[in-house]
């Protein structure tokens, strides 16, 4: 028994998985047992206690659970074996999981001990902590807020498009007063770069809204920050607490009177959060869903339409990943030299750099890095196949130059994953990336696409309608990577660092080699 207690963490966590790659429910399992032998039988809260590690099995209660799964008793014991995920190895939507054990460094309290410690030793602000949480339920939820969907559509009545006029009427309707001020942008720090920081527009409680007076001449800006402004009165009743909205500085939001410090503050989270409501909020009342879907198809997803609607580049591709019946998109918006200030995977793209600070070695064969470095062009569409480890993924995206208000030069990427809809449509997903990867291999790293390859892929885009797609076709494909050290080309990439942590492993299995 004390051996049981002392790896029931890891017992329990092999049973909640293999529970689950069986799509058992715990009352199922429980009555999987009572079949075998009612007397040893668990409950299902007993059950929920083993699988949390609070409770050890007895001998006869183990054997009862193997013998259900089919397994040997020690398989559960064995520490050194695998944990079986029931999860996908790319999951729908965000990043891939892991499992979080031993559970009990994992608990609610040590958790509260360690999060603001680990925040103060890695210099990560609270705001910078709760965008990342969000980040991960967004992606978690498939983007998915039906609710804040609905409240929109009752303030908008799904009226598309909505003009500066019909805002300022809801405002009005709302009980927001607006009053304009001016203010130039500054010079502010921000880690080790000088940019230029502009206040927008600002809410003060309990319903006046105080817009700077460029946006007069912006419509597509002034019409986002009075729809966020409604979101605000109409969501949380006009309390102020909300972020100012500014343009420059940290994460693109201009330093605010608050402590910059690293750590959790109160309010970090709450107001991050209300934050994002409220953008999400806009973006479903100036682009509700079903008119902006007739739209996009009629439109084939051009990024550049949204000049017909007076929207901006960064509304249209954040609406375009939620509103498309295709499920499987990214969205990057970065500021030199590789901050990235927004970021959404749907498809659990890896990320070619950090977004609380720039990593050292980015790769640069990314569209979105290429074109913060100066790339020729304003706008563009690439294929990539991404090497993660022995995978080969297939992407395309369309990026776009842009400044915000104060001037400041950042890049807005969307994009899709390409694996789900060829396989969808019955293509040899797996020899069209390899076809595509050594090519661009046998080119240095970038090639034209094979012609079979190119005609299966222009056919999806034509399923999907999406005519950047097709535009990706006519320009050479690139190998990209999630850092520059992990690069598969014979010659890495230009600037690349060598990895000490490869250099570690390789002297290592050339010692057990020898």
């Amino acid at each position: 028994m004390p051996t049981l207690l002392r790896k029931g963490h890891f017992l329990g966590a092999k049973l909640r998985s293999i529970r689950k790659r069986n799509n058992l429910t715990l009352e199922e399992l429980s009555t999987r047992c009572i079949q075998r032998d009612v007397s040893n039988a668990p409950s299902v809260s007993y059950l929920s206690m083993i699988e949390s590690g609070k409770r050890a099995p007895s001998q006869d209660l183990l054997e009862l659970l193997a013998a259900v799964f089919q397994r040997d008793p020690a398989w559960f014991l064995d520490e050194s074996a695998d944990i079986e995920l029931s999860l996908p190895a790319t999951p729908p939507g965000g990043a891939a999981r892991i499992p979080l054990e031993p559970a009990f460094l994992f608990s609610k309290n040590v958790l509260q001990a360690a999060i603001p410690e680990l925040l103060a030793q890695t210099g990560t602000t609270g705001r910078q902590f709760a965008h990342l949480l969000i980040r991960s339920h967004q992606e978690m939820s498939r983007n998915d807020f039906p609710d804040l969907e609905r409240a929109a559509d009752s303030v908008g009545e799904r009226q598309f498009p909505l003009s500066v006029e019909d805002l300022m009427q809801l405002c009005k309707r709302h009980g927001l007063e607006i009053r304009w001020f001016e203010r130039k942008p500054v010079l502010v720090r921000d880690k080790d770069r000088d940019v230029r920081s502009m206040v927008r527009s600002f809410f003060e409680p309990p319903g006046i809204v105080y817009a700077n007076r460029a946006l007069q001449s912006d419509p597509a800006r002034l019409k986002f920050d009075l729809a966020a402004h409604i979101a605000h009165k109409v969501l949380h009743g006009g309390d102020g607490l909300k972020s100012a909205h500014a343009t420059g500085g940290e994460m693109g939001g201009s330093p605010e009177g608050g402590s910059s410090a690293a750590g959790m503050d109160a309010q970090d989270v709450l107001h991050a959060w209300r934050d994002f409501e409220c953008s999400f909020f806009a973006g479903s009342l100036l682009a509700p869903r079903a008119p902006f879907r007739r739209f996009l198809t009629r439109e084939r997803y051009r990024v550049e339409s949204g000049v017909k609607l007076e929207l901006t580049p960064a509304v249209i591709m954040r609406r375009m990943t939620k509103v498309s019946p295709y499920p499987y998109w990214h969205f990057f918006d970065a500021y030199p030299p590789g901050y990235l200030r927004a970021v959404y995977r749907g498809n659990g793209i890896p990320l070619p750099w950090g977004n609380l600070a720039q990593v050292s070695d980015p790769c640069p064969n990314w569209a979105v890095f290429r074109m913060i470095e100066g790339h020729r062009g304003e706008f563009g569409s690439q294929i990539s196949v991404l090497r993660d480890g022995e995978r080969s993924l297939l992407y395309c995206c369309n990026s776009l130059r842009v400044r915000d208000m104060a001037g400041n030069p950042h890049v807005l990427s969307v994009g899709v994953d390409l694996a789900p809809a060829l396989d969808s449509n019955g293509a040899n997903t797996a020899e069209l990336v390899e076809s595509i990867f050594k090519e661009c291999l046998h080119r240095r790293g970038e090639g034209k696409i094979p012609k079979a390859a190119a005609q299966v892929l222009g056919a999806v885009a034509n399923v999907l309608n999406i005519a950047w797609i097709e535009d990706a076709l006519s320009q050479p494909a690139r190998i990209i990577c999630p850092r520059s050290t992990r690069c598969p080309r014979p010659e890495r990439c230009e600037g690349a660092r060598p990895s000490r942590a490869r250099e570690i492993a390789d002297v290592r299995d050339e010692i057990l080699g020898r």
